[in-house]
């Protein structure tokens, strides 16, 4: 088992950091302003080819992600998260959405609590999931941050 690294740069929606486990899985995205975890820094191998695919997906030449990730969770969370990697580009699901696709069709509570603890946002887009009364819902890199992935998403189909 290897030591994990982050390495941070500035992207199309700034400063973004990437973590990954020294196995070269990865293990974290920041987005702009989040608390960074106290790791070596270093851009290795992986953590370069994921920036290099963030690029491509922020400028509209990437629709999907092929990266080792580690989820940094089991069971019904990473379920939600699977769930989640399969939503197309450009599309939305709900909370329920989700919550009836993983076979618990009450549990959308739940999914938004899977929602918000996503280690690797973007690249798990769960920016595409909405509150099924309407309105955007929460994201970790904020409001603001999840519509403009969704309209960037939608301006490029």
């Amino acid at each position: 088992m290897g030591y994990g690294c982050i390495f941070s740069r500035v992207t199309l929606i700034g400063m973004i950091s990437i973590s990954e486990d020294g196995d070269g899985n990865l293990t974290g995205v920041y987005l702009p302003n989040s608390n960074l975890p106290e790791m070596d820094v270093s851009e290795s191998e992986v953590i370069a080819e994921a920036f290099g695919q963030m690029d491509e997906y922020l400028s509209g030449k990437r629709k999907e992600f092929d990266l080792p990730l580690d989820y940094g969770v089991t069971g019904f969370r990473r379920s939600v998260l699977e769930e989640i990697e399969r939503i197309p580009y450009g599309e939305t699901r709900t909370y329920k959405d989700i919550a009836v696709a993983v076979g618990s069709p009450r549990a959308y509570m739940a999914v938004g609590a899977a929602c918000g603890a996503n280690p690797l946002p973007i690249i798990i887009p769960c920016h595409r999931v909405l509150p099924a009364g309407g309105g955007i819902g929460n994201y970790a890199g904020g409001e603001a941050l999840k519509r403009r992935l969704l309209e960037h998403e939608k301006s490029m189909l």
